[in-house]
């Protein structure tokens, strides 16, 4: 805070923490710029957004409880006549909490054709992790340039401005916008210092700075609504900064991967690239995890994931290739969605496939990136998402339909096992059939397996 700049700049704090966080949890920035944020000519409401959320508490009838599996299709991008840049054409699909709780998350599309002109966009809600798809993104942030490929992800924080080009013409990708936390790397325990992402490969940009004196639009959103603020200047005119609250991005194939050389499972958060903490000691917000060539090497093992049930909510998205076993439309730009302790795994063919075949050290999703958001919140889905996006199907499940009770083929088997080990039989191996189907009769008593 000199009393005077060089080239008489202005200088602009900013915080991403209370003032008072713990060290290592306080975010803070100095920017050195041409003129401040404060040199505007007012706010104004902007018209709702049907298709944008930011309330997803059940009391909001605009959102919606599915205790079932839901799936997208690939989201339609804007074409033809219909001109739709970045922040417009964010379409969100599902959530936790509100902004002004200062806890929860939001899930977004975002399907665009046309790059932002003399316009920018600040959220002062939350952090959002974009995720390219379909084309690069060409971010213009305060703090300098981001070019964003498909496979690699941006963070940008609270409160930071941005505008969006599309250098490859029309554009569709996912984000995350988290409220009240920030992402942070998880932590390694036993792995050690280094493994999953590692620090060096998060990258920041340079300081970037435009000379443009000429009119410009801010959209914020604030507490789920979105309001323009006009001003006379570039936002984007920051000759210089300092600090540890900056926008970065990541390339994902230089993740490293973890897992199990010997056999069995390993949990999947081995694959969490980033995780943002929750009220709650010890349990995540959201943690964002990745799945991409790997090698399975695991022996006497069933190598897809068991079928399970989580407390967590899963949301899972592709950014190219095949993911197998998922569901008929689960594709580049589609989605999937499982509510927490909904019952989920591969499909029957899937099943058999891996439970017959050789296993040998194999390299699985070979040119394949998908993601999944996870969360230890329960979420709601959109109104778009749910009746006005055109892409919603439910998994079928008949996909499980012969995931028969193989065990009923072997009571003869299990009998003479417990005779051998001194244990109590079945009782009557004799199976009635009734109104409520098969029931074998008697209690069995094995333990152990």
């Amino acid at each position: 805070m000199p009393q005077k700049n060089k080239y008489d700049l202005y200088t602009e704090g900013m915080t991403g923490a209370s003032f008072v966080a713990p060290r290592a949890e306080n975010l803070n920035a100095w920017l050195y710029r041409i003129r401040p944020s404060v040199a505007h000519q007012g706010f104004s409401k902007l018209p709702d957004n049907p298709d944008f959320e930011s309330n997803f508490l059940p009391l909001n009838s605009k959102v919606h409880v599915s205790p079932t599996q839901l799936a997208w299709h690939p989201f339609d991008i804007p074409s033809g006549e219909q001109l739709v840049d970045f922040v417009d054409g964010m379409k969100t699909v599902a959530g936790n909490g509100d902004p002004t709780l200062h806890e929860g998350l939001a899930v977004h599309m975002y399907l665009a054709n046309i790059s932002m002109g003399r316009k920018a966009f600040c959220n002062a809600d939350g952090d959002m992790l974009i995720l390219p798809e379909r084309g690069r993104l060409d971010i213009q942030t305060e703090f300098g340039r981001i070019m964003a490929r498909p496979g690699e992800l941006v963070v940008i924080q609270r409160g930071i401005k941005f505008k969006v080009k599309l250098p490859d013409g029309p554009s569709r990708g996912y984000i995350q916008e988290i409220y009240g936390s920030h992402y942070t790397l998880p932590e390694l325990g036993p792995l050690g210092g280094h493994g999953l992402a590692n620090p060096r490969d998060f990258e920041s940009p340079l300081a970037s700075f435009d000379l443009d004196q000429n009119h410009w639009d801010i959209v914020y959103k604030v507490c789920g609504q979105m309001h323009s603020c006009s001003q006379e200047h570039t936002p984007f005119d920051v000759v210089a900064w300092h600090g540890n609250y900056v926008p970065y991005k990541y390339d994902m194939s230089k993740f490293v991967f973890v897992g199990s050389i010997s056999k069995d499972h390993i949990d999947p958060s081995i694959f969490c690239v980033l995780t943002a903490k929750s009220k709650a000691p010890g349990v995540p917000l959201a943690d964002f995890l990745i799945f991409s060539g790997r090698w399975d090497v695991g022996e006497g093992t069933f190598r897809p994931p068991y079928y399970h049930r989580n407390s967590s909510t899963e949301f899972m998205g592709m950014i190219y290739g095949e993911y197998g076993g998922r569901s008929d439309g689960f594709r580049p730009g589609g989605a999937s969605f499982e509510t927490g302790f909904c019952p989920h795994g591969v499909s029957y063919e899937e099943f058999q496939k891996a439970t017959e075949a050789e296993l040998r050290p194999t390299k699985v999703h070979e040119n394949t990136l998908v993601f999944m958001f996870e969360s230890s919140m329960m979420w709601t889905i959109s109104d778009w998402a749910m009746k006005r996006s055109g892409k919603l199907h439910e998994h079928e499940p008949k996909m499980w339909d012969n995931l028969k009770g193989q065990f009923m083929n072997h009571l003869e088997e299990v009998e003479e096992d417990l005779r051998k080990a001194g244990l109590p039989g079945l009782g009557h191996t004799r199976v009635d059939s009734g109104q409520n189907g098969s029931e074998m009769k008697g209690k069995g008593h094995m333990n152990g397996h």
